[in-house]
């Protein structure tokens, strides 16, 4: 069975903010009965087969999954005011409307609030360009932001609402 939500880790570390924002809104989005979840940590795939150089099972498997899920939850560190390069190519093997129909939560995380745009200038337009219809709330969290790698309360309330509406617009697509 596949999974309804599928939530993409962009960090190239296993441990990283953007990864514990994931994590909660696929809790969230589980939580809410949105449907089964499956966390796909992007740098732990094979390089070769993320550059497109070999065909990789894994690889595929992963294309499979994001095209099939309902929801799909995006995270990654802003570096040089963009996306990880993981989340590039990843986004490059799909096909051009590959989350047609799908809904999807952009989550970001910065040193601090001068890339928060980053979200709205670089993560919505990426998942739109394969067809991604993206909930208003984007959600980015900054170092001052977490205590001993915990997020405060205000994000959390940002993650627990984008969950919210990624549910309520994911049932109205599928009706």
């Amino acid at each position: 069975m596949s999974a309804s939500i599928v939530g993409l880790s962009g960090s190239p570390a296993p441990v990283s903010r953007s990864r514990t924002l994931l994590g909660r809104a696929l809790i969230s989005l589980e939580r809410q009965g949105a449907g089964p979840v499956r966390l796909i940590d992007l740098a732990q795939l094979s390089a070769y087969g993320l550059l497109g150089r070999r065909d990789d099972p894994g690889i595929a498997d992963v294309l499979g999954a994001v095209q099939d899920a309902a929801i799909v939850v995006v995270s990654t560190p802003i570096y040089r005011a963009t996306y990880s390069g993981l989340l590039k190519v990843f986004f490059d093997l799909l096909p051009q409307d590959a989350l047609a129909g799908k809904v999807a939560i952009p989550i970001a995380t910065g040193g601090g609030p001068a890339h928060l745009l980053a979200v709205d200038h670089g993560l919505r337009p990426l998942l739109a360009s394969v067809g991604a219809l993206v909930v208003a709330t984007g959600v980015y969290g900054i170092d001052t932001q977490f205590r001993n790698g915990v997020p405060d309360a205000a994000l959390l309330e940002r993650i627990e609402h984008a969950a919210l509406e990624a549910a309520a617009l994911a049932s109205e697509v599928t009706t």
